[in-house]
C-alpha cells in the first residue's frame, strides 16, 4: 500500500470510496501477504473459501447493532481544511477487504426481519417529520400516503431508515441516496442533452453501508408487485433480479479503470436495446412513448402548461393548494415580503454555481413564482418553481427551489459533514450521478418569516421522465428492475469501494436471494404499518387530505 499526501478541502462525508479511509475500529482491516492470491481481474474471491467465515455472522449481529448505537452517538462534525493523507490500497488489499467483511456480516444475515418490541411507532415517527413543515400541508401528504401501501412505502423513507439501523451493518459505505425505491430513478436530459437513467433523488443522501440502498430498492419492488397483484413466485423474481443486476454491474465497475468507471452512465439507448432483445413488440413501443414524451418535458412545456397572461406579463397559475402564486401567500397588507425573498434567492443560489453556469443564469431576469406540491414523502417542505425569462417571453427557465432538511439517515449515521443541507444534497448528487443538472446549487436563507433554512435548486423539468408503475406486467417489472439495479450500482462504485463491494457480494446469489426474502417480509411490516396510518386517520388523531 502507497499513502500519498493529498492536501484537500473535501469533507470526509464525500470520501467514502477508493481511494478512502481505513476501515473503522473493530472492522478486520485489509489481509497482509495472503491476499496477493486473490484474484482481481477474474471477479471476487471463491465462495467456498468464505462459507466457514460467513458461519460466525450471526455472533456478529448483535455485536454490530450495539456497535452501530454508540457510532451513532458520535455524530460527525465539519472539519476545518487540512493536508490529510489518502490511503492508496492495492486491488488485492481491497478485494481481501470486501472478503473479510463476510465474516463480519454474513450475506445470509441481510435476509432476516422481524420487527422488534421497542419499534417505534410509525405514525409518530410521521409526526416527529410533520413538526417542521408547513401545517396546511402536511394532511395533502398523509393523503397520499393513503392511496395505497405503495405510496405509503414511498412516504416513509424516516420509518424504514429506523428499521435498518437497527440490523447488522457492513463497513462498506458509499454516498447513499437515502431514500432508494423504484420511483426515485428515471431519465433527464445530460448536459450534451442525451437522455440517461439514474437516481433521480438525493433529499436524504448520506453516506452509508450500501446495503440499505440495496434494501430498499428491493423492498420497494417488493411493495409495488403486490399492489399489481403480483404473485409470491412472481415477485420472488423480480427481488431477485435487482440484486443480481447489482452484483453483475458491481463485478463489471470492479474490473474498469478508475476515470472509464468515472464516466460510465447509463444512456437511453442501452435501455432501447436491452428491452428490444427482451420485450415485446407492445413494451418497445411503449418505451418509446415514454421516452419521446420524456424529450419534451422541459422549461418550454411548463412554461405552456403552468403559466398564464396577466396584464401582458406571464404569470404563474394558480391551482390550490398544489400551485400557489406567491402573491397569494402574503398576508392582507403585506408588500412584497415573499417576493423580495424570492428574488433574493436567486440571487444567493447564483454564487454556488460555477462562474460559466452563473453567468448564463445571469442572462435570465426573473418573472414570478409560486409555492408548488412535490411527491409524497416531501409535501409540507417548502418548495418554490420560479419562472425565469431570458430574451423574451418565449425564452423561459423554470427553476425549482425545494427546502433541503436533516437527512432522514442522520439521526441513526451522524450528522452530515455539510454545515447546509442543500449543499449535502448538491454535493451528494454531484458524486453519485455521472452527469447532472447544469443548474444544480444551492443556499441558505431567512424565509420571509425569518427563519433560516436551506433550499437546493434545480431546473424543474429538463427532460424528466419515469416509469409507469402502475400499468406494468411482471415481465417489464423485471426488466425494469434489473436497469434499476445496474444504475444503484453505478452510483456506488463512484462513491464507494467497487472491489470491495464485488468481492463482499460474491458470484453466487447468496445475498440475492437474502434480500428477495427481506424484501417479502419488509412488504408485510409494510402493510401493517400502512394500516397504521389508516387507523390514525379513522381515529381523528391525524387529518388527510385525500383526492390532491
Amino acid at each position: 500500500m502507497t499513502d500519498l499526501d493529498h492536501s484537500t478541502d473535501t469533507p470526509d462525508e464525500l470520501t467514502g470510496g477508493p481511494p478512502g479511509p481505513e476501515p473503522p475500529a473493530g472492522v478486520s482491516p485489509p489481509l497482509g501477504d495472503d491476499s496477493e492470491s486473490t484474484p482481481v481481474a477474474d471477479g471476487p474471491p471463491s465462495e467456498a473459501a468464505s462459507e466457514s467465515t460467513e458461519q460466525r455472522a450471526p455472533k456478529r449481529a448483535a455485536r454490530s447493532v450495539t456497535r452501530s448505537a454508540a457510532k451513532s452517538a458520535r455524530p460527525r462534525t465539519r472539519r476545518p481544511s487540512r493536508a490529510k493523507v489518502v490511503p492508496h490500497p492495492t486491488p488485492a488489499e481491497r478485494a481481501a477487504r470486501g472478503k473479510a467483511e463476510r465474516a463480519e456480516v454474513g450475506r445470509s444475515v441481510h435476509g432476516e426481519w422481524e420487527s422488534p418490541s421497542d419499534r417505534r411507532d410509525p405514525v409518530d415517527l410521521l409526526e416527529e417529520q410533520a413538526a417542521t413543515r408547513v401545517p396546511e400541508l402536511v394532511p395533502i401528504r398523509y393523503g397520499r400516503m393513503l392511496v395505497s401501501p405503495f405510496t405509503f412505502f414511498r412516504g416513509a423513507a424516516y420509518v424504514m431508515a429506523s428499521d435498518l439501523a437497527g440490523l447488522p451493518r457492513t463497513a462498506l459505505e458509499v454516498q447513499l441516496c437515502g431514500d432508494a425505491h423504484l420511483s426515485n430513478f428515471g431519465v433527464y436530459a445530460a448536459p450534451d442533452r442525451r437522455l440517461v437513467f439514474d437516481v433521480n433523488d438525493f433529499d436524504e443522501t448520506l453516506p452509508g453501508p450500501f446495503e440499505w440502498d440495496l434494501k430498499r430498492l428491493v423492498a420497494s419492488f417488493a411493495v409495488a408487485g403486490r399492489d399489481r397483484g403480483f404473485d409470491a413466485k412472481q415477485r420472488t423474481t423480480i427481488n431477485r433480479a435487482v440484486t443480481s443486476a447489482y452484483r453483475a454491474a458491481m463485478r463489471d465497475f470492479a474490473a474498469m479503470g478508475t476515470l472509464p468507471l468515472w464516466y460510465a452512465r447509463i444512456d437511453v439507448e442501452q435501455i432501447e436495446q436491452l428491452f428490444g432483445r427482451q420485450a415485446s413488440t407492445k413494451q418497445t413501443k411503449q418505451l418509446d412513448r415514454d421516452v419521446a414524451k420524456a424529450r419534451t418535458k422541459d422549461s418550454l412545456k411548463a412554461f405552456a402548461k403552468l403559466t398564464h397572461l396577466v396584464d401582458g406579463e406571464p404569470r404563474i397559475a394558480a391551482d390550490p393548494p398544489l400551485i400557489v402564486p406567491v402573491e397569494d401567500l402574503q398576508q392582507p397588507g403585506e408588500r412584497g415580503g415573499l417576493d423580495e425573498f424570492l428574488h433574493g434567492l436567486v440571487r444567493s443560489y447564483r454564487q454556488t454555481l460555477p462562474g460559466d453556469r452563473r453567468r448564463l443564469l445571469e442572462r435570465f431576469r426573473y418573472a414570478h413564482a409560486a409555492r408548488k406540491v412535490v411527491g409524497v414523502g416531501s409535501v409540507g417542505t417548502r418548495a418554490w418553481i420560479v419562472l425565469l425569462l431570458g430574451r423574451d417571453e418565449r425564452d423561459p427557465l423554470f427553476l425549482q427551489a425545494k427546502e433541503a432538511e436533516a437527512s432522514v439517515l442522520e439521526q441513526f449515521l451522524g450528522k452530515s459533514a455539510f454545515a447546509e443541507h442543500g449543499q449535502r444534497v448538491v454535493e451528494g448528487q454531484q458524486l453519485t450521478q455521472a452527469a447532472s443538472d447544469i443548474m444544480l446549487g444551492w443556499l441558505r436563507a431567512a424565509d420571509a418569516d425569518g427563519v433560516e433554512r436551506d433550499f437546493y435548486v434545480r431546473q424543474l423539468w429538463d427532460s424528466k421522465g419515469s416509469a409507469a408503475v402502475e400499468t406494468m406486467s411482471p415481465k417489464s417489472m423485471r426488466m425494469y428492475a434489473s436497469v434499476c439495479g445496474r444504475a444503484l450500482a453505478k452510483a456506488h462504485a463512484r462513491s464507494g469501494d467497487a472491489i470491495a463491494i464485488s468481492s463482499y457480494l460474491g458470484k453466487g446469489d447468496k445475498l440475492d436471494r437474502a434480500i428477495a426474502s427481506f424484501a417479502e417480509s419488509y412488504g408485510d411490516q409494510n402493510e401493517r404499518d400502512y394500516q397504521a396510518l389508516v387507523d390514525a386517520v379513522d381515529s381523528g388523531r391525524v387529518t388527510a387530505e385525500t383526492g390532491l
